[in-house]
């Protein structure tokens, strides 16, 4: 079943937002609180589709395209963290919501730090998934920008399913599908500059002056749940653990067989654990 097909017969809305001037794909589904869907760098909110029907029941999802990703505008300037907290707030405001639970995938996760720490009052909850921002590993920063500049630039089949393929445990896991869609945004016209504008954050003195620190972790007021995997290629366990014991609240969760897309690789044990976290 394609992953677009799996929310076939889930009422969902997907639409474009203004929020400043980022026209901002937004997908919608489900009622109760509010749980924002957060992706990674170079993604796009298809990187939630397996979650929604499951997390749809219980919670009102919003997934979306950050600035310069997926449908949303393209960047034609460096993207930092605080713009990308603005724009999540801006968000947020878009849709009347006050506060929100916020679940976040590596850079995702970067930014609901900072945006839970910055502005307690919008963020109910927190589910950090392989989070971005403490660590800055040049080797990593160097495959992500290497990988995801060269599928942005000569977006064929090969080159996209390379940078998919560094987020899985098991390769087995990018899809064709996947693979066409993110494709079809990395083809779009201005994609290949918007990328190098992401790719900003990979850069050490850019990374440096955006890093969550330790008075980030200390000022999240807001429950959280830390998730970290066996094959996650950003970092170890140990990261994910040391984040977890520095929030007030913070608990941890290890995931097995998964990579940096656990949401994606073992999808039954992720919506359990979110689940059991949020309600």
């Amino acid at each position: 079943m394609s992953m677009w097909q799996e929310i076939a017969d889930v009422p969902h809305t997907v639409r474009f937002l203004d929020v400043g001037p980022w026209r901002t794909r937004v997908l919608e589904a489900g009622t109760g609180p509010c749980l924002v869907l957060m992706h990674g760098t170079g993604g796009h909110l298809e990187a939630w589709l397996r979650n929604l029907r499951g997390l749809a029941a219980h919670f009102r999802v919003i997934a979306y395209d950050y600035p310069g990703h997926g449908y949303t505008t393209p960047a034609d300037r460096d993207l930092e963290i605080d713009d990308y907290v603005r724009h999540l707030l801006g968000l947020l405001d878009a849709l009347g919501i006050g506060s929100a639970d916020l679940c976040g995938e590596s850079l995702g996760g970067w930014v609901a730090i900072k945006a839970a720490a910055a502005h307690p009052e919008r963020v109910r909850r927190l589910v950090l998934n392989t989070p971005g921002g403490t660590m800055a590993s040049p080797e990593v920063m160097e495959r992500i920008r290497s990988l995801s500049q060269a599928a942005a630039d000569d977006p064929s089949p090969e080159r996209i399913r390379a940078r998919l393929e560094w987020l899985m445990a098991d390769k087995a896991s990018v899809t064709d599908e996947l693979v066409a869609s993110r494709r079809a945004i990395y083809s779009r016209p201005g994609f290949s500059a918007s990328m190098r504008h992401i790719l900003c954050l990979q850069e050490p003195e850019v990374r440096r002056r955006n890093m969550v620190t330790g008075d980030d972790l200390a000022a999240v007021r807001a429950p959280t749940l830390v998730i970290w995997t066996s094959d996650d290629p950003s970092g170890p366990a140990a990261a994910g653990m040391d984040m977890a014991e520095r929030i007030p609240g913070g608990r941890f969760l290890f995931i097995d067989r998964a990579g940096h897309w656990p949401q994606w690789e073992q999808r039954a044990a992720y919506d359990a654990a979110m689940l059991d976290f949020l309600r």
